[in-house]
């Protein structure tokens, strides 16, 4: 693959603020995550992802209805095979960001914790010595907590674009979050 390809293969937004019910449900789901990531690579066909998933064509169709039809996947491109136009999905935006949401909309949403879906998806990489990992806390104010998420989101947009070769694929995680860790009080001066 050419260094200089495109990842994906189609354009896209780079970010889609996401507020609507219908398109929280839709994350929401595991499997509809998946083939979201999926098509990050590049622009897949339904039959591609079903392929990709280990699933029924038809339940895969499914989902890729919803998540169309909630905004988050579109038709990319199509495709004239034997008297059928085959379709292509991707992505709306590269990333997606959950804005502010209403207490209902909130519960939907709590099953979408994405440190949650690493620690389990990175249980064999942990068992096997495999999984590097950093946590560490800091006392900083707001602005610098937006000014370092806006850094760490240009990171995982640089792992996202990195060309696909290879036989394993690797999970990117990081999570900024407020937290109780105990802190030194502030140094006589």
């Amino acid at each position: 693959m050419s260094v200089n390809q495109q990842i994906p293969d189609y354009e896209l937004d780079d970010l889609l603020v996401v507020t609507a019910p219908e398109q929280l449900r839709a994350l929401a789901d595991p499997l509809r995550g998946t083939l979201l990531e999926l098509v990050l690579e590049r622009a897949a066909t339904v039959t591609e992802m079903a392929k990709a998933v280990d699933r029924p064509k038809s339940s895969v169709a499914y989902h890729v209805n919803l998540l169309t039809e909630a905004g988050l996947l579109r038709v990319v491109r199509t495709r004239r095979v034997r008297a059928i136009d085959e379709r292509y999905y991707g992505r709306v935006a590269r990333t997606y960001y959950v804005g502010a949401l209403n207490r209902a909309e909130a519960q939907v949403v709590a099953s979408m914790n994405g440190l949650a879906a690493a620690a389990a998806e990175s249980a064999a990489a942990h068992a096997a010595d495999d999984l590097r990992c950093t946590l560490v806390h800091a006392r900083i104010p707001v602005e610098e907590v937006r000014a370092f998420w806006a850094e760490v989101q240009a990171v995982a947009r640089r792992f996202a674009q990195i060309p696909r070769s290879g036989d394993q694929v690797y999970g990117f995680v990081a999570g900024l979050y407020p937290t109780d860790a105990p802190t030194l009080p502030d140094a006589d001066h």
